[in-house]
């Protein structure tokens, strides 16, 4: 039976509380049912589509209620509340570490009885036709509540513990880092556009000086040409001087002369290019140069990139390493806080049962 029980429920909702029966006798005095704080837990049947609440203590079932629309949880004070089981012929008291634990139950308790109510209009039909039929609620529930996981609420008494100065200097670590990353980024993004000026400049210079390479060697050439028709041309001239009046006539001369002159200021035009060119040979030099400095800022830029991103590495795996150690202390914390709450329900009954026994 129980195995089949745990298939079909699921808890939806958990929370810690000393559970508490109205005494039977007097109906007026409270009997602990738990020496310290116990889990109890809202359980959903979707098979039956049936709530219950349930809370055991050891082996026992301390608590094993059927939500039904016709309960009421009622708020006695600012930690305790109380709801009647006409079923089991009892009253439950649950007494709460904090009024947010109590809130929290009641507000699902509301919630449970309205989803209970919505299933029994849904299913009326097949109630009225099994109204005969009792439903026995098993007290021994060793088996049935062992594996399902339990959600735990949190008072707010571990919020007041958080400390705020680990995130406050983690946060002002990482926007240190972030702003060292980012103006490394600005820097390289600026060596970057320099380099690739510089690359462009660098190709333009490599073609300009591979076509005046050409074109050096085309006027070579021709300069040669040129010397070696302005040799012909004065050996005509001078030929032309030694035999006088039997060489050709003096326009002949003067044609002869003027081209001579064309020829050489085409060569001293010739020369002045090719001066140029040499300057421009040593600019591109000078811009290899530059060109390898940018490089080699460039390659100093990444390192110094690669040793932000190591030291951002190791930050992240610090803020890691503190955010583990904060939520450890945070569950001791925590831990600590629980078993006070049971010391001081172990205190209050044994100041009652102080009073008990002096009222004798």
């Amino acid at each position: 039976m129980f195995p089949h029980h745990r298939e079909r429920e699921q808890p939806i909702f958990s929370t810690r509380a000393h559970v508490f029966q109205i005494d039977p006798t007097t109906k007026r005095n409270w009997i602990p049912a738990s020496k310290h704080a116990v889990t109890v837990s809202f359980f959903y049947d979707a098979n039956r589509n049936v709530y219950r609440i349930i809370s055991v203590g050891g082996t026992k079932a301390i608590i094993n209620c059927t939500v039904t629309p016709s309960m009421t949880f009622t708020k006695t004070s600012q930690k305790f509340g109380q709801w009647a089981d006409s079923r089991a012929n009892t009253v439950y008291g649950l007494g709460f570490a904090t009024e947010q634990q109590l809130h929290q139950f009641s507000e699902k308790f509301k919630e449970v009885k309205d989803a209970a109510r919505l299933a029994r209009e849904k299913s009326q039909d097949k109630e009225l036709a099994n109204t005969a039929l009792t439903i026995a609620a098993p007290q021994d529930l060793s088996d049935e509540l062992q594996s399902p996981p339990m959600m735990c609420v949190n008072g707010p008494e571990d919020k007041l513990f958080r400390s705020q100065s680990a995130d406050i200097t983690l946060s002002a670590e990482k926007e240190r880092i972030k702003k060292m990353l980012s103006e490394g980024s600005v820097c390289e993004m600026n060596m970057e556009a320099e380099f690739f000026t510089l690359q462009d400049s660098n190709s333009k210079l490599v073609a300009a000086l591979h076509e005046a390479n050409a074109n050096v060697e085309q006027w070579k050439k021709q300069l040669a040409a040129y010397q070696e028709e302005t040799g012909r041309l004065r050996e005509q001239v001078a030929e032309l001087e030694a035999h006088g009046g039997q060489g050709p006539s003096d326009l002949l001369k003067d044609e002869l002369t003027q081209s001579l002159e064309e020829l050489e200021a085409l060569l001293k035009a010739k020369d002045e290019e090719i001066h140029i060119l040499q300057s421009k040979k040593a600019e591109y030099h000078e811009m290899e140069h530059d060109r390898d400095e940018a490089i080699h800022r460039l390659r100093e830029l990444e390192m110094r990139n690669s040793e932000l991103e190591r030291r951002i590495q190791n930050t992240e795996q610090n803020l890691s390493n503190s955010l583990e150690e904060r939520d450890r202390v945070d569950s001791e914390i925590h831990r600590a806080i629980e078993i006070l709450d049971i010391k001081i329900f172990d205190l209050n009954d044994l100041r009652q049962s102080l009073v008990k026994l002096i009222d004798k």
